[in-house]
């Protein structure tokens, strides 16, 4: 991961299977986060391991985003890509199996599971589940993935914030 340098953007990528769910919620509240630190030299973007291109999110997925404030109607899935992770100053997968994956297409010391990057830790087999994937299941299954990410996502930013508050 590179240290911000004034006028720099930095690149974040948020990565699960399909790019539906996990993903496009983590880019949601990271971009709503971002915007209220003022932290406008920050891009994010999302992808999926194994995702379809141009996919729209999981109606689960809308309506947590919706009942947190937030539109992801408009997102289209991507799939990870060597661009993608050329592109990323940091890649946070949702699970070992993307992390995986991430390593493969070139993102060696730049990609990290979000649960173990947001707990400082190092150690992948620490959390070896990741967050879980709502994929398939009821609004409570959607509304704890979303709580899961919004925990993750901001403490993710607290550690980043050294090198990339303004």
């Amino acid at each position: 991961m590179k240290e911000n340098v004034d006028g720099e953007s930095f690149r974040l990528l948020f990565v699960c299977t399909g790019n539906t769910c996990r993903s496009p919620l983590a880019e949601a509240i990271a971009r709503q986060r971002l915007a209220v630190l003022g932290w406008a030299h920050v891009e994010v973007r999302s992808a999926g391991s194994a995702a379809g291109e141009g996919l729209p999110p999981s109606q689960g997925a809308v309506a947590a985003a919706e009942r947190h404030g937030l539109d992801v109607s408009g997102h289209r899935s991507a799939t990870l890509s060597p661009e993608l992770v050329e592109w990323a100053d940091l890649i946070l997968t949702m699970g070992p199996s993307h992390l995986l994956r991430a390593l493969e297409l070139g993102g060696d010391g730049r990609s990290a599971l979000l649960t173990a990057f947001a707990q400082g830790e190092h150690d992948e087999e620490e959390d070896p589940e990741g967050v879980p994937d709502p994929w398939g299941g009821d609004d409570d299954d959607y509304e704890r993935a979303y709580q899961a990410l919004e925990r993750l996502v901001e403490t993710a930013l607290r550690r980043l914030e050294p090198i990339l508050a303004p």
